[in-house]
């Protein structure tokens, strides 16, 4: 088939629906599809298959901020790739996303698929709702990445969506892995934002220090709290700020770390770091919430502590730090849970319902 993929936020910014977006293309191109995503980028298209769709504008977005583009030149720019494209399929992701995806949604020319990935709370879809709710019919097959990003949709819109489906980790990159020996410290992959609960992490940095225990971490990312966390963590040498990464340094990071840390407070929809850790081969220590539960199972293949308890983050660190036995076995645990997950299980699920959706679109 040939797909038109179309995200609402800008490949030039880290993030976990980009990811997914670009993952799936490409997993989909290997499978014989004829695959262009479309999406606003804000520099250089991170591969030859995007077609840019304009500069984003920061938006605030479920205690975040996403990259959008619901500027009338995006939307000039999407109605022109659909038409000049001609695609057999369009795949929107997070479909009432102002931008690219709503544009595409509400013309409606091609069988259509859309997949909402947001989870907690949504400021649109409550005061929006009996405008969104209409749109929502020109799906020809609905799907959310969660049972929590699909009661999100069905509390503020009333919608059932189609399916559940997971998101994917491409699992053949990370078979390898690094070997256990190598590896060192702990990693933190996100946002510098409140919700991504980065100042806990750093407390319970300091509980690790009063018990004797430095353990190099390497904090990912950025966002509008690294210099003040930078400041109160000035005297503490062992934490390595990396900034943004690409993606193949982004891995590395992962592979030379002993555990990857997940301290967010909520409004996790699915927990993507968290399978990619494991899919590297790193044990998992992350908050208890129900996206992530979505991933990891506790004390099987995750350490599952209380959101915004640093002292029970320290706990749980400590215990993978030191006993090398049960780090091993949460890795291993996380590898097999990892490849349930994988992206080839994922494309071929949705190749399923891309041809569930043409069938509907024609009748």
């Amino acid at each position: 088939m040939r797909i038109g993929m179309i995200c609402p936020y800008s490949l030039s910014v880290p993030g976990g629906v980009q990811h997914q977006v670009l993952s799936l293309a490409e997993s989909l191109v290997a499978r014989g599809h004829d695959v262009r995503v479309l999406a606003p980028c804000d520099g250089p298209p991170p591969v030859a298959h995007v077609t840019p769709l304009g500069k984003s504008l920061p938006t605030s977005a479920n205690g975040s901020v996403a990259p959008l583009a619901p500027d009338v030149s995006s939307a000039l720019r999407t109605i022109r790739a659909l038409r000049d494209e001609r695609f057999d399929l369009v795949h929107l992701h997070e479909p009432l996303a102002p931008g690219p995806t709503l544009t595409a949604l509400t013309l409606h020319a091609q069988p259509t698929v859309g997949t909402f990935h947001a989870a907690g709370r949504s400021t649109s879809y409550r005061y929006l709702g009996p405008a969104l709710r209409r749109l929502l019919n020109r799906l020809d097959v609905s799907v959310a990445v969660s049972t929590d990003a699909a009661e999100l949709v069905r509390e503020h819109l009333h919608f059932d969506v189609d399916h559940v489906l997971f998101n994917g980790v491409r699992v053949a990159d990370h078979s390898s892995g690094g070997a256990p020996g190598n590896r060192q410290g702990l990693v933190f992959i996100g946002r510098h934002e409140e919700r991504k609960g980065l100042h806990v992490l750093v407390d319970a940095m300091r509980l690790l220090e009063q018990r004797a225990h430095r353990p190099v971490l390497r904090i990912v990312g950025d966002g509008p709290a690294t210099r003040d966390l930078q400041a109160a963590t000035a005297s503490m040498d062992w934490i390595q700020w990396c900034g943004r990464l690409s993606d193949g340094e982004r891995d590395a990071a992962i592979e030379g770390s002993q555990v990857l840390v997940a301290p967010s407070l909520g409004g996790e929809s699915f927990g993507i770091v968290l399978a990619e850790a494991m899919a590297h081969g790193a044990a998992v220590v992350a908050s208890d919430l129900p996206g992530y539960r979505n991933v990891a199972t506790h004390e099987c293949d995750a350490i599952l502590v209380p959101p915004a308890d640093a002292a029970a983050l320290a706990d749980a660190l400590e215990q993978l730090i030191t006993d090398d036995a049960l780090r091993q076995r949460v890795a291993t645990a996380g590898r097999r849970r990892a490849a349930e997950l994988s992206m080839d299980r994922l494309s071929e699920a949705y190749e399923e319902l891309y041809a569930r959706a043409d069938t509907r679109h024609r009748n």
